[in-house]
């Protein structure tokens, strides 16, 4: 059996930091501190070659249990569906009102946040309700 290996979700995105700062708050994650000799992340960028600045940014689980999330710039804007997305998980165990409360909720609370509603899925026996929405920059992620 291969040992279980430690992972990061990589995004391509035109605003990492933006896009970081989302997921940030979507997930309770927070922004790692800067590499030694540099006060924030902010000097670190300045001291980049100018094609190099506000390129990439991360995120970490303040806890270390989840992946760290890496956000890169890339010149092409989003024209597909994801291939993969997230599943933010804030019903798990919930079922019917219970759950589309708690959904909706969170739902209510990432809309302020930039996040865009996209549809309701409802349950329909083998799967329950989930929520799919788009993060800032249009990246598909399901409340679940």
């Amino acid at each position: 059996m291969a040992p279980v290996r430690q992972f990061q979700v990589t995004f391509d995105c035109a605003d990492p930091e933006r896009v970081a700062r989302f997921w940030c708050e979507a997930l309770g994650y927070v922004v790692p501190p800067p590499p030694p000799g540099f006060a924030d992340w902010s000097e670190f960028d300045r001291a980049l070659p100018p094609e190099r600045q506000g390129s990439a940014f991360a995120c970490v689980d303040p806890s270390g249990v989840g992946p760290r999330l890496f956000f890169q710039r890339v010149p092409e804007g989003k024209v597909v569906k994801n291939r993969l997305h997230l599943d933010v998980r804030v019903g798990t165990g919930l079922v019917g009102a219970e759950r589309l409360a708690a959904l909706e909720a969170e739902c209510t609370r990432l809309l302020a946040l930039g996040a865009t509603r996209v549809r309701l899925l409802t349950a329909d026996g083998f799967n329950e309700s989930c929520l799919v929405m788009q993060d800032v920059e249009g990246n598909e992620f399901c409340l679940d």
